[in-house]
């Protein structure tokens, strides 16, 4: 590796650059031991919300992070804030402050020398507080999904619950992207939901200009899957590559095929798994996916080898010009394209398979029908290279 980008969240050009396979995406889902996801809750700003959070901090001996990105009245609301809890020391925090005064009042806060930090978005990056486990973000609607789960990153660096409230003003229409932003935010609070957030980000935002500057942009129109499929043609034959070889072969045989879930626990690595072996067109790939399997998740149980299985024979039906296989009765009955390659297979099977009409071809499939691998391997045998 060359070049080995970390990010909370990537932005939508990123992540849509890995998706398509621009560039390699790793995703780190493993907690620090004892950390527990930060509750993340919507409301309008209500002094008794904010005083009831700020003394359960308190009384736990905590401190909070109150983030308000205006420098022009924040004064005003430090003013306001000291009224709702008179109990709690306030100390404020701005870029315009000078180098020195801000360094001694986060040291201060670190120090717990006051109980809430009134601060700017300077506070997103690199801050690391332990102690501070309630955070408030005022006017949350105005931020961007990376934005607030940078900021409620701040929050939940210990084994303490940690809170995050996004505020919202008392008298303001929410505009709807705000709203599907700040649902989003709320939805995806599990540890390591960076991801889920990108990926909600790319749909609200759209994939942007990968060759350009632009981080968003529309491709709702045609949807993601067609978008990438247009854009991966196009690329192609700009380069004078051959159109992308894909094996389209429908098999529906009586075959039990699938990911169990105490192999594969997480829902979206399980998609994805599905859809990598949809797209594989050789037996070299097919077979790197196995070992791939065996050192991610451990041996291959029976139901993901006949699944591997299933795909390769896909791969070599496809070599026949073979559309569709599928089960009537005591039959396998293939669906060819190709008349010439079918009376091959029938010359290879000693006149086993036998040609039903213009497009289907019927093979026996013997006695023992009643074991689910036999269905599977006498097709294979069949149609091996």
């Amino acid at each position: 590796v060359d070049v080995l980008t970390m990010t909370a969240t990537p932005i939508p050009r990123t992540l849509h650059m890995s998706l398509l396979g621009v560039r390699n995406i790793s995703n780190l889902e493993t907690a620090p031991k004892d950390r527990l996801a930060v509750e993340t809750r919507i409301a309008r700003f209500d002094d008794a919300l904010i005083r009831h959070a700020v003394l359960r901090e308190l009384n736990r001996e905590g401190q909070v992070f109150f983030v308000h990105n205006r420098i022009h009245d924040i004064h005003a609301l430090a003013a306001r804030l000291q009224r709702i809890v008179p109990e709690a020391t306030i100390g404020i925090g701005h870029g315009q402050m000078p180098e020195s005064e801000l360094e001694d009042r986060i040291l201060g806060f670190v120090r717990h020398e006051f109980d809430i930090l009134l601060a700017t978005t300077i506070i997103e990056s690199g801050m690391d507080i332990p102690n501070a486990n309630t955070m408030f973000i005022d006017d949350a609607d105005r931020y961007g999904l990376a934005d607030l789960h940078q900021l409620r990153g701040r929050v939940g660096r210990h084994k303490h619950r940690a809170y995050c409230y996004l505020l919202i003003d008392e008298d303001r229409h929410l505009p709807p992207e705000a709203a599907r932003r700040l649902r989003a935010i709320e939805e995806f609070n599990q540890m390591g939901a960076g991801f889920a957030l990108a990926m909600r980000d790319l749909e609200l935002r759209g994939a942007g200009n990968l060759l350009g500057t632009q981080q968003s942009g529309h491709i709702a129109t045609v949807g993601y899957e067609l978008y990438c499929a247009l854009l991966e043609k196009a690329v192609r034959e700009l380069k004078n590559l051959p159109p992308q070889d894909t094996v389209d072969v429908s098999i529906d045989l009586p075959v039990s095929v699938y990911f169990p879930r105490q192999y594969v626990t997480d829902m979206r690595s399980k998609i994805d798994l599905y859809r990598r072996l949809g797209r594989i067109a050789s037996e070299v790939e097919l077979d790197d996916l196995r070992a791939e399997l065996a050192d991610r998740f451990g041996p291959v149980p029976a139901a993901v080898e006949r699944l591997l299985e299933q795909q390769r024979l896909r791969i070599w039906a496809h070599s026949w010009q073979i559309r569709s296989i599928h089960q009537e009765d005591k039959y396998a009955v293939l669906g060819y394209a190709n008349r010439q390659r079918i009376a091959d297979l029938v010359d290879r099977s000693g006149g086993k398979l036998r040609i039903a009409d213009a497009h289907s071809a019927y093979l026996p499939l013997g006695k023992k029908l009643s074991d689910i691998g036999v269905i599977l391997d006498r097709v294979k045998s069949l149609l091996q290279p």
